[in-house]
Formats: C-alpha cells, structure tokens, sequence
C-alpha cells in the first residue's frame, strides 16, 4: 500500500491530523533528560537521553497521532552517536504503528538525490534501521532535484513532502518571486510529479509543505494542489489557530496534517501546565486535537 494511503487509513482509523514532531533540542528538555544538554558528558550518554524523551512521547501520545516527524538536526548534532539515536526513535515509532515522516530538508541532484532518498527511505537488507516513511525535500536546484525521490517513493511505496510555501517570516523573499512566484512553480511541479504516486484514496504520496501561518492563503494552496497531502507547520508556538488551517483540508480529516512539535512536546514550559512534563504534553495534545476538531466540524 502506498504511503498516501496508508497515511488516509491512519487519520481516518484515528480521527486525528495531528502531525506529532520529535524535536529534541537539548536545551528545552525535561529536566529528566537534562544530561543531553551537558558538554561535559559523554556523547552516547546524552544522545541516548533524546532517544529516550521520544520513545516516552511516542509511548504517551502515539495512540492520537497518525504519524511523527523526528527533526534530524537534533539527532545530528551528536554525530554518530545521535544518528544512532534516530534510528532507535524511528524503529519505536513504527514498531508502535505510527508512520515517520523524517524531517530531514534533502535535495540533490542525480546519483546524491538518490542516495539521499534511498538512506532514509528504502530498506538497506540485513541489519538496516531508521527507514521512514516519507522525508521532506528542499526544491531549490530544480525539478530534478525531485525525481529522483520521486523515483525512489515509487519503489518502496514512500511518500515525500516538498517545501512549497514555508512558515518562516522570511520565506516570500524567494517563494512569492517572480510571475507566477516560485512557490507556484514548485507546487506544478509536485502536481505533475506526484500523478506517479497516487494511490487508490485519491491522495498523491508527493505532498507539500505549506505554512499554516499563511493562513490568508491555504484556500488558494488547495486549489492548487488539490491531491496533494499538505504537511502545515506553524500550529500553536508559531501562532496559527486551527480556524486558520480548515481551508487545507478535503472531505473530513482528509488532506492534510497540521504538525505540533513544542506546543505538545515542551508544553511543560507553559505557564499553568501540569508539573509532569508527559501530562503537560497529554494535555496539550489533547487541546489541540479538540481545537482541530471543532473547527473542522464548523466549516
């Protein structure tokens, strides 16, 4: 089953878009994985404090997320140590029936691109860990930057998201140029692109990323991406709202993922929130999946 499909069947079973991020940035974690943000401790030790803060929220929180999205740059600032970690925490997700999307920004050209999409996306044989189910991609160099991930989603039945139109404030510096704008052109090309990956729900595995903080602008999104699964970043710590993303959903739950990484993860650090940081985040979860819901039955 392709991975528009499984990813349908996920919402759909769970009634839930949430998109839950694993970012472990040392210097905001719970006090119980304090060590990782500790220079004078050895690298193992500490990446095996990130590995353990995403397998507790996966544990917690897995049974309301279809998927989770790992943030790599965290896993990578502790070498080797830390891509170890992330294979740990993308193994624990999956054995837990939870799909990952590895938020790992790639794009290459020809045999690199390739290598790239195959790392994180296709099984290595024996002894291979960390595979995802679907990566995000930078599509700066062109459109051949994406075929050959294109390519390789269509081999291990993988999914894909494209960075179109980004939540960073600076992001119409490049993305809003030119007639019609950059964005517009990386979206034609998802669309063109990702009719080799459709799937029987109707969904491409070729999604896009589109920033829930441009929410003015994600009716016109859909309509120009109408198959496309969109990946929103920008809920909660970035100040969009869930009134703000109805407009990148289709029939239902359908369409769309809106992800959460320090709104749930940190939601500790919130004033008023429960004292345990796994509460804190059961609650936050909990409120947002409340807040999508209803607007998403008002619409």
């Amino acid at each position: 089953m392709n991975f528009a499909d499984r990813l349908h069947a996920a919402v759909r079973s769970k009634e839930s878009a949430c998109l839950l991020g694993l970012d472990p940035h040392p210097e905001l974690l719970p006090p119980p994985f304090a060590v990782a943000a500790d220079p004078t401790v050895p690298r193992a030790d500490r990446a095996r404090s990130i590995g353990d803060f995403c397998c507790q929220l996966v544990d917690r929180l897995g049974d309301r997320v279809p998927a989770v999205k790992p943030q790599s740059a965290f896993f990578e600032l502790l070498g080797a140590d830390g891509a170890l970690a992330w294979e740990r925490v993308v193994e624990h997700a999956r054995a837990k029936g939870l799909l990952v999307v590895a938020d790992v920004k790639r794009g290459d050209i020809a045999s690199t691109a390739t290598a790239y999409a195959q790392a994180h996306l296709l099984d290595q044989g024996v002894g291979s860990q960390g595979r995802a189910d679907a990566m995000t991609l930078s599509p700066y160099l062109g459109r051949d930057t994406l075929e050959p991930f294109v390519e390789t989603c269509a081999q291990a039945d993988a999914g894909a998201f494209v960075l179109v139109r980004t939540s960073n404030p600076g992001s119409s510096r490049y993305q809003r140029v030119g007639e019609p704008p950059l964005a517009e052109r990386v979206a034609a090309d998802v669309v063109e692109l990702g009719q080799r990956l459709m799937g029987a729900s109707g969904w491409s595995s070729l999604g896009a990323v589109v920033g829930a903080t441009h929410a003015d602008e994600l009716a016109h999104w859909r309509a120009l991406l109408p198959r496309s699964i969109l990946l929103l970043p920008g809920y909660g710590a970035q100040g969009a709202t869930a009134k703000d993303v109805v407009p990148a959903f289709g029939e239902g739950y359908a369409g769309a993922l809106v992800a959460s990484s320090r709104g749930i993860a940190f939601a500790y650090r919130s004033k008023g929130a429960p004292a345990d940081w796994l509460d804190a985040a059961d609650r936050a979860l909990d409120a947002m999946l409340a807040d999508l819901r209803g607007a998403l039955e008002q619409r």
